[in-house]
């Protein structure tokens, strides 16, 4: 193979394997359906990306190009359809990260959330002790300006995904499952089916699972070694006494692990969930044996991921926030670490739904999370890969949000909305392309200061 083209290039995931190819001196291009400040980024690295659906941009050459493609890509799209039925070596986005992990220390993070910034402290942990890694990561590591990081030992960290049940294709030598939620119900159907994949995935590791306290993963689904971590649960073999936030909403707390306590560990993002991460991932790098002083160390000078408890304007008056969360344990997660980062304050929370399924499968559940800020300004849904289900809107979740005060807006009307709006703290959170709205945002606030 000498060309590696990509069907559905400005994924997150799929960027950062794009990456890894443009590195390893392959031919490298790709289609994806809208420019981003991911796609932006890989053409400044020399990868050329289009647009629109152009079968002639394929590479001709057969039997010299893998094509990669992701499962968020419509069926019908002329390019997928080409080289599908025209003979070229087809993977999907999992496959070939197993591909690519296959015969290397791999070190993975899976959970329904959480394993983004988990997986990302990891690979930030391995770097910052010397010990070094590669990294596939589903975020943009705010410490390195990238999704993909290289070394050359022998050791990959990984986020391992559940959609499409895609972390299947991941033999691990250490886990993290950092939760098991109900999520993905297009692809799973209930519960119960995430559960069973997520111990499937647990027998495939070599080593050892370091689960969340409580997660439906024990040992009877393994023969690896089964350790358990919490934020607080003194039952667990990994979990943190006296976690407290100072001033600034960073926390503080003593690990207990298998080998000790690790006393005053400061975490160098805020939030109390960042707190909980850092168990985690300090759980997998004092299991894989580095030293416990520079673990310590490490989480102190890690700057989080973009898009994860991500500040984007802070003074006493004035402040933004804007994170990823697209699930109802996920706001809720972060709107209580926004009430500890800036206690007493007004939070007004925008919120664009991810996906029909997602909003008719939890409505009463996002209605509640986002009940705890003050005010909500609900946003359209945003489809990604779906078709519109008849009667599944927004509305289904404003009926049912109890917040003091909250509109439901199109997003084209939102800019407008806030021109006008009084704001203490504002917060943003969606995976859909309400990140578009980040340095609109940003700007207008920063015009009041």
């Amino acid at each position: 193979m000498k060309n590696v083209y990509f069907i559905g290039i400005g994924g997150i995931g799929m960027s950062a394997i794009a990456r890894y190819y443009k590195f390893k001196g392959y031919n490298v291009a790709g289609y994806d359906r809208t420019p981003s400040d991911l796609t932006a980024k890989l053409e400044a690295e020399g990868i050329a990306v289009h647009y629109e659906d152009r079968p002639d941009l394929v590479p001709v050459d057969k039997a010299e190009t893998l094509v990669v493609y992701t499962p968020a890509i419509p069926a019908d799209l002329q390019e997928l359809r080409k080289v599908l039925d025209t003979g070229y070596t087809v993977l999907k986005r999992s496959r070939t990260l197993g591909e690519i992990t296959r015969g290397q220390r791999c070190l993975a993070v899976a959970g329904t959330h959480g394993k983004t910034t988990t997986s990302t402290l990891t690979a930030h942990i391995l770097t910052q002790t010397g010990e070094g890694c590669s990294a596939f990561l589903g975020g943009i590591s705010r410490n390195y300006g990238t999704n993909l990081l290289m070394s050359k030992n022998n050791t990959v960290v990984v986020e391992a995904d559940e959609f499409d049940r895609s972390f299947l294709q991941l033999y691990p030598e250490i886990a993290v499952i950092t939760s098991v939620e109900a999520d993905h119900l297009d692809i799973y159907g209930d519960y119960e089916h995430v559960v069973e994949a997520f111990r499937a995935f647990a027998s495939q590791v070599s080593g050892t699972v370091i689960v969340k306290k409580g997660a439906p993963v024990t040992q009877e689904h393994t023969k690896a070694k089964v350790l358990t971590y919490h934020y607080t649960d003194s039952s667990a073999h990994f979990y943190a006494e006296n976690p407290h936030p100072d001033a600034c909403g960073y926390f503080h707390y003593d690990l207990h692990w298998p080998g000790g306590i690790l006393k005053d560990i400061r975490v160098g993002a805020p939030g109390w969930v960042n707190a909980e991460n850092s168990i985690a991932a300090a759980a997998i790098a004092l299991t894989y044996g580095l030293e416990p002083e520079a673990v310590k160390a490490a989480i102190g000078t890690f700057e989080g991921v973009k898009r994860r408890l991500e500040v984007h304007v802070n003074t006493p008056t004035l402040s933004y926030i804007d994170d990823y969360a697209h699930h109802p344990s996920e706001l809720t997660s972060a709107i209580t670490s926004i009430r500890d980062i800036f206690p007493g304050r007004k939070i007004t929370g925008i919120f664009q739904p991810h996906l029909y399924t997602r909003t008719r499968d939890f409505a009463a559940e996002f209605a509640k999370a986002l009940s705890a800020v003050d005010k909500l300004i609900l946003l359209d849904i945003y489809p990604a890969r779906e078709e519109p289900i008849p009667g599944v809107t927004s509305e289904m979740i404003f009926k049912d949000v109890t917040a003091p005060e909250k509109v439901l807006l199109k997003k084209e009307e939102l800019m407008d909305y806030l021109a006008d709006e009084p704001i203490d703290v504002l917060a943003t959170f969606g995976a859909g392309n309400i990140d578009r709205f980040i340095e609109p945002i940003t700007e207008l606030l920063k015009s009041r200061l």
